[in-house]
């Protein structure tokens, strides 16, 4: 009997004793939720996970902020402050408050007065001509054509020739003795042309450059315009009877009035900026713009105080002038511009 009951005991002593384990082995495997170091690990993760998520926005964009910083907005601000100064490029420590003697004596400069008219009529020759041929282009190309894409893709070639290429070979073809335009002019009877001594026929040759380099790419904008435009308009205008010059005229140039505004801000800031192709159609001495600064630039003037004659503080208040005029430019397209979307 006494037998019996210790075996009954140890029967229901055995399964409390193994069931025990395997709570205590669960329990160390738990983490405690009242663990300072995890508790602390756990609050730095989500720390850094917020971190994250508010500041990896900032970090991507940062590359550009800090190279427009670093050089552009760093050196509109020391041209500025450095247009109030004399101060020569040989020696940048020694500096001279002025004011703004720099801008009056700038506008009492016939070459500065000279090369702003050069910069108004080689911009003018080079952009009238050049948009125009860019919108008829465009008005072929947005046709079905065979081989379209190839047009297409040359468009771009004078536009992804570097300056310096394209100015040699209109240098050479524009060359007094063994020009090839010269060789033209004297088959039809014309006599040869020193291209780089006169006034209009040196500003003529700098604009073919310009207009060479830059009417496919206004091409292609203005193509990716006109295939915007929606196709019912050209239908009703053929049901009306419309011809194909009709329709330019009264659907495809009207639809293209924005576009064609932003082309000629984009060209006429172009122009106001132009410098390589002067300087380097100019030879030895470029920045002067000639033997009597005949096709000198707003640029190559810019070029020649600073670089040339080592008058730093002039060609900063240069820089500005320019800058100024960029300004007056960008206020024109806003005017223009809004009464566009009024007229509309």
């Amino acid at each position: 009997m006494v037998s019996e009951l210790s075996d009954i005991a140890g029967a229901t002593a055995s399964p409390a004793q193994g069931g025990a384990a395997p709570r205590d082995e669960a329990a160390r495997h738990r983490p405690a939720d009242d663990d300072p170091a995890a508790a602390r690990r756990r609050a730095w993760r989500s720390r850094l996970y917020r971190w994250d998520v508010k500041g990896s926005p900032y970090a991507f964009v940062s590359p550009f902020f800090l190279f427009f910083v670093a050089f552009g907005l760093f050196p509109l601000i020391y041209t500025g402050w450095s247009s109030f100064y004399r101060v020569e490029l040989t020696n940048l420590d020694a500096r001279e408050f002025v004011g703004f003697h720099n801008y009056t004596r700038l506008f009492q400069d016939e070459f500065f007065w000279n090369a702003l008219r050069n910069t108004f009529t080689i911009g003018v020759i080079s952009t009238v001509p050049q948009l125009l041929m860019a919108l008829g282009l465009a008005h072929l190309l947005n046709y079905r054509l065979r081989g379209s894409t190839f047009f297409r893709v040359a468009m771009l070639v004078p536009y992804a020739t570097s300056v310096a290429a394209a100015a040699l070979v209109f240098t050479l073809m524009f060359g007094t003795d063994y020009g090839m335009i010269n060789w033209a002019l004297g088959h039809l009877g014309f006599g040869h042309t020193d291209w780089r001594a006169g006034t209009w026929s040196s500003q003529i040759a700098v604009s073919s450059i310009v207009i060479w380099r830059w009417t496919g790419y206004n091409t292609l904008i203005y193509l990716a315009a006109m295939q915007a435009v929606p196709s019912d308009l050209y239908e009703s205008a053929a049901l009306d009877g419309a011809s194909r010059w009709q329709q330019f005229r009264h659907v495809t140039v009207p639809m293209l009035r924005p576009t064609i505004l932003f082309t000629i801000v984009v060209s006429t800031i172009g122009a106001t900026q132009l410098f390589g192709e002067p300087y380097l159609f100019g030879g030895t001495g470029g920045e002067k713009g000639g033997s009597a600064h005949q096709f000198q630039t707003l640029g190559l003037y810019l070029y020649e105080q600073g670089w040339t004659n080592y008058h730093l503080g002039r060609a900063s208040a240069i820089a500005w002038t320019m800058f100024l005029l960029l300004l007056l430019i960008a206020a024109v397209n806003g005017l223009a511009a809004r009464w566009l979307r009024k007229s509309q």
